[in-house]
Formats: structure tokens, sequence, C-alpha cells
């Protein structure tokens, strides 16, 4: 008999290509920086924006090499899959410092394709091709956070395409 998975309850519906591609931007920081994964972020389809703990604001050239970073791997055309496992499974596989404290025992992990993991319960395409150009709008940089806003431009996703599984 095969066992039930029970996971926490997600509040949001978020926008598939933009939540993807939020993911893609995160382990692009992460690279580039060595910092950790978006502080805040606020997904939405039209415009979104992405707070991260950087001891300077970047500069012009380093906002332009993450635009491109991330253009890069959206273009790539990347399966993303789901999968799950235990906790302690998981914890060999991604950051788990910002699971909440009443997560469940089993973690739904995201790979997007071999760039990036991640424990997440929110909605992702299926492949990054449909996700478009990824454009950084403004930014600015205060106490040591840089808070960046970005949209997508050119989406080909639809609710018929479906999501990741």
């Amino acid at each position: 008999m095969e066992e039930e998975i029970k996971l926490n309850e997600h509040n949001k519906a978020e926008y598939p290509p933009m939540h993807t591609v939020e993911h893609i931007l995160n382990q692009t920081m992460v690279r580039m920086f060595g910092c950790p994964r978006s502080k805040n972020a606020h997904i939405e389809r039209k415009k979104s924006k992405a707070d991260y703990l950087l001891a300077s604001a970047p500069t012009e050239e380093q906002i332009c090499e993450i635009e491109a970073r991330v253009n890069e791997q959206i273009h790539r055309n990347l399966d993303v899959k789901i999968e799950f496992m235990s906790k302690s499974e998981a914890a060999s596989v991604v950051d788990l410092s910002k699971l909440p404290d009443d997560a469940s025992e089993t973690l739904r992990i995201v790979r997007i394709g071999d760039y990036d993991n991640c424990a997440c319960i929110g909605a992702h395409v299926k492949n990054t091709g449909c996700i478009g150009q990824f454009r950084i709008l403004t930014s600015d940089f205060a106490d040591g956070r840089w808070r960046m806003r970005f949209k997508l431009e050119n989406t080909t996703w639809t609710d018929e395409d479906g999501l990741a599984e």
C-alpha cells in the first residue's frame, strides 16, 4: 500500500512562470554573491520584488549580469521536476533554514534542471522555455538589504500547459 504524502497547506496561488523564475533568480544570487536565497519576496503576475542581504549594492554591471544569467537559464529549456523526500534526506540536497517549524516530515523538492533545487509547495512551470524574458526594473539598497523589482516579458505559458509534476 502506498503511503499518502501530507504537506503543509499553501495559502497563495502563484503565477507559475514568475514563481519558477524566482527560484532561478535565487540560485543566481547565491552563485554570484554567496548570499542566502531571498529574505522576502512578493511574487505577482505583472511584476515582483525580492530582497537580498548583501554587504553593498550590486553595480550596474552586476545587475546586468544577474539579468543575463537568469535569462540564460530560462533559455536552456530546463525541465522542472517535483520529488518528495524526508527532511533528513532533503537536508543533504537543499537549504532547510527557511522551513517553518511546523513543516511536514515529507518535503516537496522542486528541481529546475541541473541549476536549482529547493523545498517548495508552490506552483511551477514544466519547462523554463515558456517563462519568457526576465527583466530587472529597478533596485535600491538600504541597511544591508538590496531590493529588486522585476517582471517577465513574452511569457508563453498558459493554464493548458500544466504544472511541473
